[in-house]
């Protein structure tokens, strides 16, 4: 059943026509990514179905009775409310109940003997007895801790914007609607929340229709894709690697048609010079029809963004960190951390929200200084930096400034490549901002163009270290495929801050973890075997605190004989089962050992290899079923036996 229907939906911002003639429909069940280059127009179309935004032509009819909840990328919240409160806010009855509860606890928690209160609250709390509102406070607990928040009485002003999209998000999903509209809801969110995300999508009974940068949430969550592209709808039955590979044959099939109509064309306009009287009603058609072939535009392929600029030359001395410390308060954020950066580095930084990873990029490239150590950087070295703020700081101080006089400002011409030299305005419409976009003021552009923009600017300087601090921030997929293409090819150090998964397995071969005490630890691979060798790491640990139970277990157990009753209704083990349970324990020692082994040989692969790396984790989850199998045979038999 259809809930939202878009019919014959056109909208046009002047510069930019974002939607021709739109169709489509959104069923119950639809898991929709929308997807298309930035300034595509896919955030004006959430907001058009939210009703935020009204149409040039056409409507958009939502079912009667159907619970419509948009999510922005820029939430609008209550500065002064609590987290809890903020929540609770446009809620129904059972939310309301909660709410209060909250509020009359936290007067009580000031005013202990006041007897009105706990008289208020005893009556809250048979309300929510009787109508199951506990579970919701309890939901509402777990989803705001999944996404990292724990501090539930904090005022919303205090908070950072990531953290504000975070309750957003957090309200919208406990909301429960019947279509959930969200725009960039991975952004903000550190790994582990957007896995916990992605599950609790996939288990969601209702619609889902978002845009998102993160292709492995869109390949997991999605059952749909649909692309704007150039005002344009295109709808593809499948998640992203499904859209993927029909888009490249839908690419090469219109490829294979536009040369087909020019080696058509070509025949008929040479029949045509060679002046055939139109005495017939067939030549009369045919001229006709060679007049209609060249009246036919055929829509080339999908703008692309072009990343071709020239390299300059890096020395031996890239960047050294001498055992640099930062705290904020009683805050550790890096301690003790030495690195010598080589030209070849690709270094990957994770860690949770406030760990540190923006403030080490801002001591590499001197915005901010070391508590102690130093940072020095080679005398060839050139850092193109981009930052993840580096639209809002763009925006705020270039406002009204038009886009090629804000490139301008770095150079007229750029050298490519290839050598030669190209114009400020051509490099431009390579970035995909054509002629009219170019004299526009940059505060018309969408939030990705900007971030685009900066890109642009940033390597048009020629850097030889590039260093991106959440890159994937609002920059559309087929930008971020080509950057991944172009860092490939990169001639110098990468050093990269990301929770994109897709993004760091495609570009870095190191992952540097923030871990806790302001501890820097380094990983060989890609994002991928990092997370190999975390699961490795914990299986090791989990087996240490499994003996070490188990031995105080078997130390602690007093001696005590089944009663007669007992030893009666038991069954006795057979002569097979007693030789089967003598023979266990000696083979789970052993498959404990191997398992230990292939974990050891694991933490120790080389980096880059990762066929072996694959290898040895298979080996290591075989060795894990297989103790876990032969283990609870074991206990069944010595329940028998004792």
């Amino acid at each position: 059943m259809s809930i939202i229907t878009l019919q014959s939906v056109k909208k046009d911002f002047g510069i930019k026509e974002i939607l021709k003639d739109a169709n489509f429909s959104l069923d119950a069940t639809d898991k929709v990514g929308l997807i298309g280059t930035n300034g595509s127009g896919k955030s004006t179309l959430l907001k058009m179905i939210a009703g935020l935004e009204p149409v040039d032509s056409g409507q958009i009819l939502v079912n009667s009775g159907s619970k419509v909840i948009y999510l922005p990328q820029q939430p609008d919240l209550d500065e002064n409310r609590t987290v809890l409160a903020q929540i609770f806010a446009d809620s129904g009855e059972h939310m309301a109940l909660v709410r209060e509860y909250e509020e009359l606890s936290d007067k009580l928690a000031h005013y202990p003997e006041d007897s009105q209160l706990m008289s208020r609250l005893s009556v809250v709390m048979q309300k929510m007895d009787a109508t199951g509102a506990w579970e919701l406070e309890t939901n509402a607990k777990i989803i705001l801790t999944k996404l990292g928040i724990s501090d539930f009485d904090a005022i919303i002003g205090t908070l950072s914007g990531g953290y504000r999209k975070r309750i957003a998000l957090a309200t919208a999903l406990l909301s429960e609607p019947d279509v959930l509209l969200m725009d960039e809801p991975t952004n903000h969110l550190d790994a582990l929340s957007v896995e916990w995300l992605q599950s609790y999508l996939n288990r969601y009974r209702g619609a889902l229709f978002l845009i998102t940068h993160d292709r492995y949430f869109l390949d997991r969550v999605t059952n749909r894709i649909i692309e704007i592209d150039r005002g344009d709808i295109y709808t593809y039955t499948g998640n992203y690697s499904y859209y993927l590979e029909k888009k490249a044959l839908a690419e090469e099939s219109a490829i294979s048609s536009q040369r087909k109509h020019q080696g058509v064309l070509r025949r008929e306009l040479e029949w045509l010079k060679r002046g055939p009287k139109a005495r017939s009603t067939k030549q009369k058609a045919r001229i006709d029809r060679v007049h209609a072939m060249r009246e036919t535009q055929f829509k080339q392929a999908n703008g692309k963004v072009d990343i071709s600029t020239a390299s300059r030359r890096i020395g031996k001395k890239v960047i050294e960190i001498n055992n640099i410390s930062k705290a904020y308060n009683d805050r550790t954020l890096i301690k003790d951390f030495t690195y010598e950066f080589s030209p070849e580095d690709r270094i990957g930084i994770i860690g949770g929200n406030g760990a540190g990873k923006s403030t080490l990029m801002d001591m590499i490239t001197g915005r901010e200084q070391p508590d102690a150590g130093n940072v020095e950087i080679g005398t060839t070295i050139h850092i193109g930096y981009f930052d993840q703020h580096s639209e809002e700081l763009l925006t705020a101080l270039n406002e009204n400034q038009r886009v090629i006089d804000y490139i301008k400002e770095e150079g007229e011409f750029v050298q490519i490549a290839d050598g030669t030299k190209i114009t400020a305005s051509q490099m431009l419409e390579r970035f995909l901002f054509p002629g009219n976009q170019q004299y526009a003021p940059i505060h018309k552009l969408s939030g990705g163009e900007k971030r685009r923009l900066f890109l642009l600017r940033i390597l048009m300087s020629v850097p030889n270290v590039l260093i991106l601090d959440e890159p994937t921030n609002d920059l559309d997929v087929q930008t971020l495929a080509v950057l991944e293409d172009y860092l490939e090819d990169f001639s110098g150090c990468v050093i990269v801050v990301s929770h994109d998964r897709y993004f760091l397995d495609r570009t870095i071969d190191t992952i540097f973890s923030f871990e806790a005490g302001g501890v820097l630890r380094q990983y060989p691979g890609n994002y991928s075997v990092y997370l190999d060798y975390k699961k490795a790491e914990e299986a090791a640990q989990q087996e240490t605190v499994n003996k070490e139970k188990s031995n105080k277990v078997e130390v602690e157990k007093p001696a005590s004989q089944p009663k007669d009753s007992e030893t009666k209704q038991r069954r006795r083990l057979s002569n097979w089962e007693k030789k089967e349970f003598e023979q266990l324990e000696g083979k789970i020692a052993q498959l404990e050992a191997e398992k230990a082994e292939a974990e050891k040989a694991l933490l120790n692969v080389p980096s880059g290899n990762y066929s072996q790396v694959q290898k040895l984790y298979d080996q290591v989850e075989a060795l894990k079923q297989a103790i876990d199998t032969a283990t609870e045979r074991w206990l069944e038999l010595a329940e028998m036996e004792s």
